[in-house]
């Protein structure tokens, strides 16, 4: 790779990349704050010096990150939070779940990431349930569209919170009180939206929440969150089974046992500890700083990023709309291929994605304006070289 040697940005605390890089990427996977690799660096030397000694305390970190995320996404209880994974993990618990009947149908869109997409068709031949989608290209109003995609077979519409390829953000409220009328399960994939905007999971109604924590929420891969509203909780059969996901955990000699009546009843063994304490650890920073400003900086990012589209006549991708925007940008250059554009910003040490066609930019809140500026510098060069 080459190095920007010029190139000196504004640096928030809790980051240390390297002044030559230029993290673009927050769609895809982010980089941990200080903090959170000081959690993981004190985690791991606890393991070596002392073992498992400190588990009781390992339990209440387990606690306090169900908190959090109960505040992250405003759900009724802490205990409405099961620890996954990932998302394909918790959106598999849902869909291998419910208890399907053949001629029942799910309404989705095309253009959703492979984890919340094969999943749905993976029913059709198993359970006979049918998997409608509407197309995003051909509609203004993708909330009417998925409305009007349904019927009385109608079980689930499941989408995402924001659209990986080109940022599209749904109205989910309005998505929320459809289903909730019809007496449809709703659930949404946030994982392009929590750690970058705010999010109210009784004010869309949801019943069901995924989303893992490598993105947005700036956390390592492998812990991700499943709400299920406490309602419905039992509808959801049970495919994994367990120590950690009896209702008297801790007693390993009962000779009966029954499925925890909380969220945990999701978590089949051991959870992931090394992640609980680094997710927390990075949620504690957004709790610092506040969603709210959070999601301003974000705006005020893309808004940047827009301003320099339009002034070079890119094509922008995205959605112009405020209300549709949200921490994604994708754009094309008249002229020039996107996946080699994508592979020489790679090589200038500018961290993107080729998604939709385009070249997808997406900075966080901590990401200075002049990186942004930095990256479309290197750009240009790429364009006329």
């Amino acid at each position: 790779m080459q190095t920007n040697t010029l190139y000196q940005p504004t640096k928030h605390p809790e980051f240390a990349l390297d002044s030559s890089f230029i993290h673009l990427n927050h769609a895809g996977t982010g980089p941990w704050p200080r903090r959170t690799t000081q959690a993981v660096t004190t985690f791991a030397q606890e393991n070596l010096i002392l073992g498992s000694m400190h588990y009781p305390a390992w339990v209440k970190k387990e606690t306090r990150l169900r908190q959090q995320l109960q505040r992250l996404i405003n759900a009724p209880q802490a205990t409405d939070i099961a620890l996954m994974k990932n998302t394909s993990e918790a959106l598999s618990t849902i869909a291998f779940g419910l208890n399907w009947q053949p001629g029942d149908n799910i309404v989705g869109i095309r253009q959703e990431f492979p984890s919340n997409r094969i999943l749905w068709e993976a029913l059709e031949q198993r359970f006979g349930v049918t998997f409608r989608q509407i197309d995003l290209k051909t509609t203004d109003d993708p909330e009417t569209a998925l409305s009007a995609a349904t019927d009385h077979k109608t079980r689930l519409v499941a989408v995402s919170a924001v659209q990986y390829a080109n940022g599209f953000k749904l109205d989910l409220e309005k998505i929320g009180e459809f289903c909730h009328k019809q007496g449809i399960l709703f659930s949404v994939d946030a994982i392009q939206q929590l750690g970058a905007m705010p999010f109210d999971v009784q004010a869309i109604q949801a019943d069901f929440v995924c989303a893992d924590g490598h993105k947005w929420m700036l956390a390592p891969e492998g812990v991700a969150l499943l709400y299920v509203k406490s309602d419905i909780r039992e509808q959801l059969t049970l495919n994994q089974f367990g120590w950690h996901m009896v209702e008297a955990i801790g007693d390993f000699d009962a000779p009966d046992w029954q499925p925890a009546g909380d969220a945990r009843r999701f978590e089949a063994g051991s959870p992931n500890n090394l992640g609980i304490h680094a997710l927390s650890a990075s949620l504690s920073l957004f709790e610092e700083v506040g969603i709210p400003q959070i999601n301003e900086k974000i705006r005020d990012n893309i808004q940047h990023c827009i301003a320099h589209i339009d002034r070079r006549q890119y094509i922008l991708l995205s959605p112009t709309a405020s209300r549709r925007q949200s921490g994604i940008v994708t754009f094309a250059v008249p002229g020039h291929d996107s996946q080699s554009l994508y592979e020489q910003l790679m090589e200038h040490n500018v961290f993107c994605a080729p998604r939709g066609g385009g070249i997808r930019f997406s900075p966080h809140f901590y990401t200075p304006p002049e990186s942004i500026d930095e990256a479309f510098r290197i750009l240009d060069n790429l364009c006329h070289a």
